[in-house]
């Protein structure tokens, strides 16, 4: 219920927030605007108001439409051909036109604004230990060390930190870290990017071994799943686990160390509570991580959150600087992911990228779940998204209509409208091209991972 009541929120906010844009410089530009809708087909509620336009909510809600007075939608009155959208200059229906992916562009301005403002939760970079074998480890990485350059840009989060590793690794560069340890000493690393890969384009700290740090954790069962091994085995939150096959456990990596390398393989628990000693039996879970079949039983360890509190942080900005922020941020989203449509486009990156509404849903009700600050951040990282993709030069979408106009203004002359049904058909087998691809992934994603 909050996966659906987040995405239908989500929706709702960006759909209306995109149609006003159109609506607002419509209306500045005297076009006379018939119908504001929320959803496409059958209208279920509308009213009109006192300008004479309908505002209706419809029953498909992923979308939304202005439509216009216009001489080539239907017969329009001698007395309102001034306020017809096809009657304006062409700088007149450009600006109405951007208007919407403009206002996505400016509606996620302000929510990084005032996210900036009212504080940012962060989770410091620091790193646990790499993975034997990985970039990381292999560049000398070591546990409890601070990331605080990439390639010359400064680090303040973990955010940070994914954002940047993906961005130099989509270009194919090797990593440049400056850190600094425990005891103040600073060093210069090099992590060498291997082949791309798909793991690599889509959790890439993943790939190079670059891990969160915890604290060293006792052997200490926490969060027992209910459908899992260990709650079908009879394991109880706050027994520790003193020995697996007769091996001491003395940290909470050891047991899942232990338990990783066992799928399916039956493995002795010895337990301790409350002075009391016992033994169980059983068998992890086998379990696909990428390439790799590993063995999970289904429990966490039990956490001191005292023990997190120095991971953690909340960076406050001045009304200024959030909004100097808010634009970089903004820009750089944009760029990127024009960048990562073109990468995907000739074949540099992978079309497993693209996410639908499934997968939109599923981050809307993580975030939801998060907090008010997480859900805000994913609202403006879909309006970019949203923005961006309604500006790509394809007929149907805003930025196709925009290269219409672009041959207008060069031509002097509308383009022809056997052409633009012809862009139209090639831009609704695009457009289909790209759902199929999305919808796709969303299903790999739900029932293959």
């Amino acid at each position: 219920m909050t996966t659906l009541l987040a995405f239908f929120f989500t929706l709702a906010v960006l759909i209306v927030f995109h149609e006003f844009g159109h609506y607002w410089v419509a209306r500045r530009a005297g076009v006379k605007v018939l119908r504001f809708s929320v959803g496409f087909g059958q209208v279920l509620a509308s009213r009109r108001d006192r300008h004479g336009t309908e505002w209706a909510l419809s029953a498909i809600p992923l979308g939304g439409y202005v439509k216009m007075l216009d001489e080539r939608e239907g017969e329009v009155p001698a007395e309102q051909l001034g306020q017809a959208f096809n009657r304006k200059s062409v700088a007149a229906r450009a600006a109405i036109v951007a208007a919407g992916p403009l206002a996505n562009f400016l509606l996620a301005i302000l929510l990084f604004w005032g996210l900036f403002m009212g504080g940012v939760s962060i989770l410091k970079p620091i790193v646990g230990e790499p993975p034997t074998n990985s970039p990381a480890q292999l560049a000398g990485v070591q546990t409890g060390e601070t990331i605080t350059r990439i390639n010359g840009e400064p680090i303040a989060s973990w955010q940070d930190l994914h954002w940047l590793t993906l961005k130099q690794v989509l270009r194919g560069n090797a990593l440049q870290i400056e850190t600094v340890d425990q005891r103040g000493y600073v060093a210069f690393r090099v992590i060498a990017v291997p082949e791309r890969t798909d793991e690599l384009e889509q959790a890439p700290l993943k790939a190079l071994g670059l891990v969160r740090y915890l604290p060293p954790l006792a052997p200490v069962l926490g969060q027992i799943s209910p459908d899992g091994v260990a709650a079908k085995a009879g394991l109880r939150t706050g027994e520790r686990i003193s020995a697996i096959d007769g091996v001491a456990m003395r940290t909470w990596e050891q047991v899942v160390e232990t338990i990783r390398h066992s799928p399916g393989r039956g493995l002795r628990f010895s337990l301790e509570h409350d002075g009391q000693k016992r033994e169980v039996s059983l068998a992890p879970a086998t379990v696909r991580d990428g390439a790799l079949t590993i063995g999970r039983i289904g429990a966490g360890p039990r956490v001191d959150p005292a023990l997190l509190v120095s991971l953690h942080g909340t960076a406050h900005y001045g009304p200024l600087d959030s909004m100097r922020m808010a634009l970089a941020r903004t820009w750089e989203l944009s760029t990127f992911s024009l960048e990562m449509l073109g990468r995907m486009i000739s074949g540099q990156a992978s079309l497993k990228n693209l996410s639908g509404p499934l997968t939109i849903a599923d981050y809307a009700g993580q975030s939801a779940e998060s907090g008010v600050a997480s859900f805000v951040a994913f609202l403006a990282l879909v309006s970019v998204s949203l923005g961006v993709l309604n500006l790509l030069p394809v007929p149907l979408l805003d930025g196709g209509h925009l290269l219409y106009y672009l041959a207008e203004f060069l031509t002097g002359r509308p383009v022809p409208e056997h052409i633009q049904e012809v862009g139209q058909k090639i831009g609704m087998g695009l457009l289909g091209l790209l759902m199929f691809f999305a919808l796709y992934n969303d299903l790999s994603r739900l029932f293959f991972q």
